[in-house]
């Protein structure tokens, strides 16, 4: 985590997150992440930064249904900085914020072929169900990730 500082994001930050997202993923994945989630998730959200730019980020938010869950929408750490601890902290980070919000789960969804988030999200101690069928409509599973805050 040398030289990362980690902050709450604001709306201006979209530009800087969509301007990079494709490129980090390394396939097309922008329209996964409208504006709007920084519009009006931003307070729960999350930006890491370096002397080279924007190095991570995280969004998430508390649910606005179920006052005991929150859920993590996009993660992303820059290649160059992965594997330094930057994605943890930003969960961390994260969780924090959900605690003194008074949550008590995370939870979080990936492709089936996502592996290496589905290994991240196991050395996090994130419960891992799945592939769930048809959870995001017919033919269009997901594997589930939950833990508690």
């Amino acid at each position: 985590m040398m030289g990362h500082r980690i902050r709450r994001a604001r709306p201006a930050d979209y530009d800087a997150v969509i301007g990079v997202i494709d490129d980090w993923w390394g396939r097309a994945v922008v329209h996964n992440l409208p504006r709007m989630f920084l519009d009006h998730f931003h307070r729960t959200s999350l930006i890491a930064s370096d002397e080279h730019g924007i190095s991570g980020f995280l969004v998430g938010f508390g649910s606005p249904s179920d006052p005991d869950t929150a859920y993590i929408h996009f993660v992303a750490v820059r290649p160059d900085a992965r594997k330094a601890g930057l994605g943890r902290s930003l969960y961390d980070d994260f969780f924090a914020i959900m605690r003194a919000e008074g949550r008590k789960v995370v939870s979080a969804i990936t492709s089936p072929s996502n592996y290496t988030s589905i290994d991240f999200h196991r050395s996090l101690g994130f419960a891992v169900a799945g592939p769930v069928a048809d959870y995001n409509g017919p033919g269009r599973a997901v594997i589930v990730f939950s833990r508690g805050v």
